[in-house]
């Protein structure tokens, strides 16, 4: 059966298989494994860009498109629901035509990029994308009336998903069964049939003829495949699951501003994700999501830790200072990216036995 799921596309590493299994565990017991609140919003933020950057990797790995366009999407799915929770109150039917609509217009926007500028080559496609999603993002900017401008949109859920709401008053594994457990695992379930549903695409004869066109779309469209037509169909299949993890994102904050969703920090994030997971896997976006969220989570705290352990040292205390936590975290992805140029995916997959 979960062969069937993984519509054949398995680990191939003992040790791959091994620790998709763990954050797997960890994600689906996060609230009974690490009590807090802050590993809970850890937990789901993982979730969550496990969603974004496989939507990217299905773009970047599979089809072979660079866009910078993605947090557009992503956006787009976010304000969907965002403004159908603000406009037509907390409501299960607001939250599900604001996916809905989030969902369909960025299929309608990245159907319009498809057509009007996939038949360029990659660079300027990437150009084009950039300057899309950068007047995006000043419109929404703009648009205070709509979207809040740059102070976003502040809204409310349905009552069941709120920490207030109590399932049942008694605790379980000395953990609290309330609204907030209960989004969570809205989240987490929605997640794990989005990357699984992804899975199925890029396994299935769409999927491989996609990487036929990505390794050589010359001789792709000389036996008769319309190259044009399936980027274009990539580009709005990776729009529509990054706008679907925007509204996740937007559900489970209760807010939507440009720095949550539509910044081109995000963008770069995505970019490290998929680089230190493995581009054209999948599985890369699970290893490298876990992996960069926590660091940039706990990174800083760590340091902390080896600041005060290392206080008698004055030259190594000062490198390992809790405020030179960015510095770390690029040293860390340029490490990944030479000891492992091909993802940790590609990488373990290579060294199996």
């Amino acid at each position: 059966m979960l062969i069937k799921l993984l519509s054949g596309d398995t680990p191939r590493s003992g040790l791959l298989a091994v620790l998709l299994l763990v954050i797997l565990i960890s994600l689906a017991f996060a609230p009974f494994l690490f009590p807090g609140t802050r590993s809970l919003e850890t937990a789901a933020k993982i979730c969550i860009f496990i969603v974004l950057v496989a939507s990217y990797d299905l773009l970047l790995g599979y089809a072979g498109i660079v866009s910078f366009a993605h947090t557009m999407f992503f956006g787009i799915g976010a304000y969907g629901t965002a403004l159908a929770l603000s406009t037509t109150g907390p409501t299960y039917g607001s939250m599900i035509w604001g996916t809905a609509a989030g969902a369909i217009v960025a299929a309608v926007f990245a159907l319009a990029i498809g057509l009007f500028s996939l038949r360029v080559k990659a660079i300027f496609f990437a150009m084009v994308t950039l300057a899309i999603a950068s007047a995006f993002a000043v419109l929404v900017s703009q648009l205070s009336w709509l979207t809040g401008g740059e102070d976003g949109l502040n809204y409310s859920i349905p009552r069941e998903f709120k920490p207030a709401f109590k399932l049942v008053d008694e605790k379980i594994f000395d953990v609290r069964i309330n609204g907030k457990l209960l989004l969570y695992y809205l989240v987490f379930f929605a997640s794990l049939i989005l990357f699984l549903t992804m899975l199925r695409i890029v396994n299935s004869p769409f999927g491989r003829t996609l990487k036929a066109v990505r390794d050589n779309a010359f001789r792709a469209e000389a036996i008769g495949y319309r190259v044009v037509w399936y980027r274009t169909t990539a580009t709005v299949l990776s729009a529509v699951m990054a706008a679907l993890a925007g509204s996740l994102l937007a559900i489970w904050l209760r807010y939507t501003g440009p720095a949550t969703t539509l910044s081109m920090e995000i963008m770069i994030d995505i970019l490290l994700m998929v680089v230190i997971g493995g581009m054209g896997t999948l599985y890369g976006a699970v290893i490298g999501a876990t992996i960069f969220i926590l660091a940039q989570t706990y990174l800083q705290n760590l340091m902390g830790v080896a600041a005060e352990a290392t206080s008698a040292i004055p030259l190594v205390s000062t490198l390992v200072a809790p405020e030179r936590w960015l510095l770390w975290l690029g040293v860390l992805f340029i490490l990944s990216v030479y000891f492992f140029p091909s993802g940790i995916v590609g990488r373990l997959r290579a060294g199996r036995t």
